[in-house]
């Protein structure tokens, strides 16, 4: 569950004060997916990182899981991603020196988790790469690249899973696979999913939208009605 109240972020520039986000009042429950959309520049990957506890808003709240990440120091903030939250960025964000395997495996490992390596390749073959384990991510394609991103990504268990333009980098082809699996695994695994989008075409495959013009709601989360594909 993420709830969050009268979020604004303002920054102070040799111009004067930039008002980057203004009031945004947002409820997503569990299991549950939205899509945030709006122009370049309006806000929305700056409300991603609000959201998870990457970034501070300059008044407002936002609790996940109904704790309190504002009113929290980064060490608890941290503490709060790795143990509810999972990430899929458009640049992958992948480690150079590390297989596919062993970059799924690692948040588990830094959790302590002694069945790491057994569940990286679980979840490696959930989005088809288990013959891609022992490549580097130079050796494999953007597609396969993001491939691997999700499977660490939902490797964590994570209760909210945050998407930040995921398919931005791929072909249209690449990018529909990557939806897919997103959406998949979101339900197999009950996973909360928040996702910035300029493509409405993913977006409507979200439960709804939240659209954002110059840092303000346009209006209220808007409910879609294109039926999901399954």
């Amino acid at each position: 569950m993420i709830e969050v109240r009268n979020i604004s972020k303002q920054v102070s520039t040799t111009e004067g004060t930039l008002r980057i986000l203004d009031g945004i009042n947002v409820s997503v429950g569990d299991g549950e997916t939205i899509a945030i959309i709006g122009p370049s520049g309006s806000g929305k990957s700056t409300l991603l990182g609000i959201l998870a506890g990457l970034d501070l808003p300059s008044s407002g709240t936002v609790a996940l899981n109904g704790k309190d990440i504002t009113a929290m120091d980064e060490e608890g903030r941290a503490a709060v991603r790795a143990k509810d939250v999972g990430f899929v960025f458009q640049s992958f964000h992948l480690l150079p020196g590390l297989t596919a395997l062993e970059n799924v495996a690692l948040p588990l490992e830094l959790k302590g988790d002694s069945k790491a390596m057994e569940t990286a390749h679980y979840y490696l073959e959930r989005v088809g790469l288990d013959h891609r384990t022992t490549h580097y991510p130079r050796q494999l394609s953007g597609g396969e690249q993001q491939r691997v991103a999700v499977a660490r990504a939902f490797a964590c268990r994570p209760t909210i899973l945050f998407a930040d333009e995921p398919t931005g980098n791929l072909d249209t082809g690449t990018g529909e696979i990557i939806n897919d699996l997103l959406f998949d695994l979101n339900r197999e695994e009950g996973t909360t999913l928040v996702l910035v989008t300029h493509e409405m075409n993913l977006a409507t495959r979200c439960n709804r939208t939240l659209q954002l013009q110059a840092g303000r709601q346009v209006e209220a989360t808007t409910e879609n009605t294109q039926e999901m594909v399954p």
